[in-house]
C-alpha cells in the first residue's frame, strides 16, 4: 500500500483528510513541518499532501528541507484556502506537483492523489529503465560507476570485478540466445551471493562489478568466490546438458575500500591488476589488489582446447556433411588445392529433379528438400552436399574411386528416393566428373 505524510496544523482538517484517504492509503499525519520531517525520516511515504500556510514552517519550506536532505525531489500537493494565483505558480516553480482548495471533496481528493501516484510511478519505472541492464536486471555500466564513485569517497567494504570464464565458448558452440540464459543465471548467482543492500552491476558482456558493504578480510571474498564458482557449473550443467564442458567459472578482483583508496577510477584499476592476476593464475578463483602487484601487460590468448570445441562439429549427425553454397566452395578450393596428394580421386556431382509424374501435395521445393535429406543419410559423412539454385544439388564425393563408386552410390540413392513421396512424383538425372589438379 502506498505512503502518504498528511501535514495541517489544524486538528480537525487533519482529521478530515486523512479519514478521506485511510481506505486506499497508508497515512502519517504531522501538525507542524518540524514533526512532518522526522515521520519523513523514519516512514520514506511515497508523496506529501501538506497545508501551504502553517506556523513556524510552511508547505513551501517543508518541500525545500526535504529536497535539500535527500537531494531529489520529493512528489508534494498543497492544500490552501489561498485563491491567489501567485501563490499556486510559485508552488508548482518550487516543484509542486498540484494544488487542491480548501474544501474540497474525497472524490476529488482522491482522484488528484491518484493521478500524482500514477505520474509518480511512471516516471519511476522510466528512471529504472534508464539504470538497469535490459537483460539482468542489474545495474548498467553508467549507473554503477555512478552509484560507485559516491559509494567509495563514504563507504568501507570491497569493490569487486567479476568477470564469467570462457562465456564466449557458450556463444560459439550454442549460440547467443543460450548465452543470454547463461548470462542471466550467472547474474542471479550474483544476487544470491551479495546482499540486498550491496551494489551489484553489469559493466557489459561478460563483465560484472560488485561493492559489498563492511567485508575487509580476504575469507568473505573466498567464500563468495567458491560458492559462485559451484553454482555456475551446477546451472551451465542444466541449461545445455550433463555433457557440457565449457570450463565456465567466476574470476574474481578485489581491493579494499578505503584501505587502497576513496578515487573509484583508481580503485577500478586496482581491481583490474588483480583480476588479471587470477586469469594469468588458472581462473575460476580471486586475487586481492597489494601495493606491490605486478605491472601486467594483457592478452587474450584461447588455449588449443578451447579453439578445438569451437571447430568441433557438435551432436556429430552419420551420412554427409551438408554446408551452405559458400562453405561447399571452400572446401571445393581446397580438395582441388590438395588433389596431387592423394592416391584416390574426388568427384563432383551435380544433381536435379523433374516432374515425372502428376498429382500429390508435393512441391518442387518439398521434393528437393525431401532429396537432399535422402543423400545426406545416403551417403557417407566424409561426403559434401549442397544447393545451388532452385533445383541443383551438388555433391563431393571425397577419397572414391569414380565410376564405381558413384554408380553404387547413385543405386543406392535410387532404392532410398523410391521410398519417399517426392519420388513418387519426381526423379532425378546427373552428371559427374573428376576434380583436377
Amino acid at each position: 500500500m502506498k505512503k502518504i505524510l498528511i501535514v495541517d496544523d489544524m486538528m480537525v482538517s487533519l482529521m478530515m483528510t486523512e479519514n478521506m484517504l485511510a481506505d486506499q492509503y497508508e497515512t502519517f499525519c504531522a501538525s507542524s513541518g518540524k514533526e512532518a520531517i522526522e515521520i519523513y525520516r523514519q516512514e520514506h511515504p511515497d508523496m506529501v499532501l501538506s497545508d501551504l500556510r502553517m506556523p513556524g514552517m510552511s508547505g513551501y519550506e517543508l518541500q525545500l528541507a526535504l529536497q535539500e536532505e535527500y537531494h531529489k525531489i520529493i512528489p508534494f500537493m498543497f492544500m490552501t484556502a489561498d485563491h491567489d494565483e501567485e501563490t499556486e505558480s510559485k508552488g508548482f516553480d518550487n516543484g509542486a506537483m498540484d494544488f487542491i482548495r480548501k474544501p474540497f471533496r474525497p472524490d476529488v481528493l482522491l482522484r488528484r492523489v491518484a493521478n500524482i501516484m500514477h505520474n509518480v510511478e511512471q516516471v519511476q519505472n522510466l528512471k529504472k529503465n534508464a539504470e538497469t541492464d535490459a537483460l539482468t536486471g542489474l545495474l548498467n555500466k553508467a549507473s554503477s560507476e555512478k552509484e560507485l564513485t559516491e559509494m567509495c569517497k563514504t563507504t568501507a567494504g570491497a569493490l569487486m570485478m567479476i568477470d564469467l570464464d570462457s562465456f564466449k565458448l557458450v556463444n560459439d558452440i550454442h549460440g547467443h540466445a543460450m548465452g543470454d540464459k547463461v548470462l542471466i543465471t550467472f547474474a542471479d548467482i550474483l544476487r544470491a551471493a551479495v546482499r540486498p543492500s550491496d551494489l551489484l552491476g553489469r559493466m557489459g558482456g561478460d563483465e560484472f562489478i560488485a561493492f559489498c558493504h563492511g567485508i575487509h578480510e580476504e575469507s568473505s571474498v573466498a567464500q563468495k568466490a567458491k560458492f559462485v564458482n559451484e553454482r555456475i557449473t551446477e546451472a551451465a550443467k542444466k541449461l545445455m546438458g550433463e555433457d557440457m564442458n565449457i570450463p565456465l567459472g567466476a574470476s574474481i578482483g578485489c581491493v579494499f575500500v578505503p584501505m587502497r583508496g576513496t578515487d573509484f577510477p583508481e580503485l577500478y584499476k586496482k581491481a583490474d591488476k588483480a583480476l588479471y592476476i587470477v586469469k594469468q593464475n588458472g581462473k575460476h578463483g580471486y586475487s586481492i589488489y597489494t601495493e606491490d602487484a605486478p605491472e601486467t601487460e594483457k592478452a587474450d590468448i584461447a588455449s588449443l582446447a578451447q579453439v578445438e570445441m569451437i571447430l568441433n562439429e557438435r551432436n556429430l549427425e552419420a551420412g554427409a556433411f551438408i554446408l551452405s553454397f559458400e562453405n561447399f566452395r571452400a572446401v571445393y578450393r581446397f580438395l582441388k588445392r590438395t588433389r596431387g596428394f592423394y592416391s584416390k580421386n574426388t568427384c563432383i556431382i551435380g544433381f536435379s529433379l523433374k516432374r515425372h509424374k502428376e498429382g500429390g501435395n508435393i512441391t518442387l521445393a518439398q521434393a528437393i528438400d525431401q532429396f537432399i535429406e535422402t543423400l545426406q543419410k545416403t551417403l557417407r559423412q566424409g561426403d559434401v552436399i549442397t544447393k545451388n539454385g532452385n533445383n541443383q544439388i551438388l555433391v563431393l564425393l571425397t577419397n572414391t574411386d569414380a565410376q564405381r563408386e558413384i554408380t553404387s552410390a547413385v543405386n543406392r540413392l535410387n532404392k532410398n528416393w523410391g521410398a519417399n513421396e517426392g519420388g513418387t512424383y519426381f526423379w532425378f538425372n546427373y552428371e559427374w566428373q573428376v576434380i583436377d589438379k
